[in-house]
């Protein structure tokens, strides 16, 4: 008989979390990972990485005699005062785990009353950020941020942020008509991630994948010297294995 694949998509990976962190709060004296799994329906080898995930983030705590309990972290993000604060600084200390899981500048991005807005960022000696050499909120045709960001709006939106925005020429590589950007903004799967390949400035690659809680449109994206350009793929598919923390951030 063949086996039934669990999805394990960022999407999907946060729902089941969330589904696990709600069963978590419903038991103040803790519950088992057996007694996890029979509430939540989800098997132990899906749980349990899960669970080591939801624990790096502090939404959950083990006590010494095994039953699971709600976090700090999940405490600071459910308190009515001082809670965006919290979310930042719970998303930065992911965002810095990505830095150095993938090897490379990590940034958070929002659409935002029409425009493109990096929020935040993670970089370091060893994962230098990228020259925002043209606002990025002009740029959006010409990076992965922007374009990604673009994919999740409808067709009426892409238009309206085009008339807004000239698609400039920033390097040789970079699209400049609005049709060919169009057709291309319409044909990117959703669960692949967007690349930049010095579309926005010579020496540098990078790619993003969608972040979307709620109504919000969002992206993670990352940035590497070109000299490190055959690591792009991979880490792009790194990022977006560990995306589910940010989102359930967002979630929460």
């Amino acid at each position: 008989m063949a086996l039934q694949h669990e999805p394990t998509t960022p999407h999907h990976w946060a729902q089941d979390a969330l589904r696990v962190l709600e069963t978590v709060a419903r038991h103040p004296a803790g519950v088992t990972g057996t007694q996890l799994s029979r509430r939540t329906g989800l098997t132990r080898e899906r749980l349990t990485p899960l669970l080591g995930m939801l624990s790096r983030e502090g939404y959950v705590e083990q006590s010494a005699d095994g039953p699971y309990v709600t976090g700090r972290a999940l405490a600071r993000l459910g308190a009515a005062r001082g809670r965006e604060e919290a979310l930042r600084e719970q998303l930065q200390r992911t965002l810095e785990r990505l830095r150095d899981a993938v090897g490379a500048a990590v940034y958070l991005s929002r659409y935002v009353d029409g425009e493109v807005r990096v929020t935040q960022y993670a970089d370091g000696p060893g994962a230098p950020r990228v020259n925002e050499w043209v606002d990025f909120r002009s740029a959006a045709h010409a990076t992965a941020i922007g374009k990604s960001l673009l994919t999740q709006l409808d067709q009426a939106g892409r238009r309206d942020h085009l008339a807004r925005h000239r698609t400039a020429r920033l390097t040789s590589r970079t699209i400049t008509s609005d049709r060919l950007l169009l057709s291309r903004l319409a044909a990117q799967p959703p669960t692949v991630p967007v690349l930049d390949l010095q579309e926005y400035a010579v020496g540098t690659v990078c790619a993003a994948v969608p972040v979307t809680a709620g109504a919000a449109v969002g992206c993670l994206a990352l940035s590497l010297p070109v000299a490190h350009a055959h690591r792009l793929r991979r880490a792009a598919d790194a990022l977006n294995r560990g995306a589910a923390p940010v989102l359930l951030s967002l979630a929460i």
